[in-house]
């Protein structure tokens, strides 16, 4: 096995993260994994960009386990919705190897991932009221290809 800094680096930044800078982590690691299968289908890498592909398909069903409905009400619901269609329009792109897909669901991916940003940021730790993010505890995933 190689040591690569970046996983050490990561590895860090997950360790030393709020459950709503996670939310963030993933939502990255969501948006790296649908441009790496949008790079893979231009140059006709039919396993790495079914891979990429399977990748943000795991992190976005980690994102819809990670919703508390009981406490983030309409909030989660809407997320819910979100991610299934984020997860079918993926898994439609990959079948028919179209890009149409894959940018839509980058698109929704970073505009997402600016507004959980933005509240990470101006959130304390405690004060999240919505508690859309589950503590729950989970046995940990990788999503490295």
């Amino acid at each position: 096995m190689t040591d690569n800094p970046y996983s050490k680096s990561l590895e860090a930044r997950i360790l030393a993260a709020t459950p709503l800078e996670l939310v963030v982590i993933l939502y990255d690691e969501a948006i790296s994994a649908v441009r790496a299968a949008r790079s893979h289908l231009a140059a006709g890498n039919i396993r790495q960009r079914s891979r990429s592909v399977s990748r943000a398909v795991g992190i976005l069903i980690e994102l819809s386990r990670s919703l508390n409905f009981d406490a983030g009400g309409e909030l989660s619901t809407r997320l819910a919705g979100i991610y299934g269609f984020m997860r079918d329009t993926l898994l439609e792109a990959n079948f028919r190897q179209t890009d149409d897909g894959l940018a839509t669901t980058e698109g929704l991916l970073v505009s997402l991932r600016e507004a959980w940003s933005t509240v990470s940021a101006q959130a304390m730790p405690t004060s999240f009221p919505w508690g859309t993010v589950h503590e729950a505890q989970t046995e940990s995933r990788s999503w490295s290809a």
